[in-house]
């Protein structure tokens, strides 16, 4: 099972941690995995590149965890509103399309979200 975290303070998607294989079918077959990879890779190289902003993340392959952070997202980061909604709302986005997920692959999935303030690692 893939277990996404989201993470979200004052109400603002900020960044999430996933861990593990969805096991949904065999590795290099398994659509679920697949598409939460690309979806994640989409978000990153967005927040970089599109909305010229950095994000922190850390893929541990050995452990199948990936989180990612952006502080763009959050008012005490980020002045500029423009970029901030863009941010945010591109987490939110992810949240969405994952939540729609669970219906069909809730067996393979789990998407939860914690309410905590940004902290620097």
């Amino acid at each position: 099972m893939t277990k996404i975290v989201f993470f979200r303070s004052g109400g603002v998607f900020y960044g999430f941690q996933e861990q593990g294989h969805a096991g949904y079918a065999d590795a290099g077959y398994d659509i679920l995995c697949s598409a939460i990879s690309s979806m994640t890779m989409l978000l990153i190289n967005t927040i970089e590149v599109a909305y010229a902003s950095p994000v922190d993340y850390d893929i541990d392959e050995g452990a199948t965890k990936i989180t990612v952070r952006a502080k763009a997202a959050l008012p005490e980061f980020e002045s500029d509103d423009y970029k901030r909604y863009a941010v945010s709302g591109i987490m939110m986005g992810y949240y969405c399309q994952l939540s729609d997920m669970l219906e069909e692959y809730g067996d393979y999935l789990d998407v939860s979200v914690i309410d905590k303030p940004y902290e620097e690692e």
